[in-house]
């Protein structure tokens, strides 16, 4: 048994991290506006914030989340199937830094790029689609 991590289960565990952080920078703009117990004390998450980066951080967070539940199985899958290449390690990588590049391009209201960057991770999803398709035998 290969013990070593593939590139594609390292850019999967980078993309996860990143992920789960993204929600860090409004929740202190929540405490900053409501004051800290406030902010926790909050049992229904119906607080809103008065700064709009902030919903739309909260906005790319969630599209991140979405994304991320269809990322991580077929990243997986192409390292169970043995599918991994050089191609595949390239689109992991480009995955995760177009991810990065699209919360950034929401949070700050950058509306091409914000486009043009989730393209590129849909277009990424479906590339590892095609190569576990293309790797079926009946």
């Amino acid at each position: 048994m290969n013990n070593s991590l593939s590139f594609e289960l390292f850019w999967l565990i980078l993309t996860i991290l990143m992920t789960s952080m993204f929600w860090i920078p409004y929740i202190i703009n929540r405490m900053l506006e409501l004051g800290i117990l406030n902010a926790l004390w909050d049992r229904f998450g119906v607080t809103d914030t008065n700064k709009d980066w902030a919903r739309r951080m909260m906005q790319a967070h969630d599209n991140a989340i979405e994304n991320l539940i269809l990322f991580a199985p077929l990243v997986i899958l192409i390292q169970m199937t043995e599918t991994n290449s050089a191609a595949t390690a390239m689109a992991c990588m480009v995955y995760f830094f177009a991810r990065l590049t699209h919360y950034l391009a929401f949070t700050f209201a950058v509306p091409l790029l914000r486009v043009v960057t989730f393209l590129i991770g849909s277009g990424v999803q479906i590339f590892l689609a095609i190569t576990l398709l293309s790797s079926y035998s009946t």
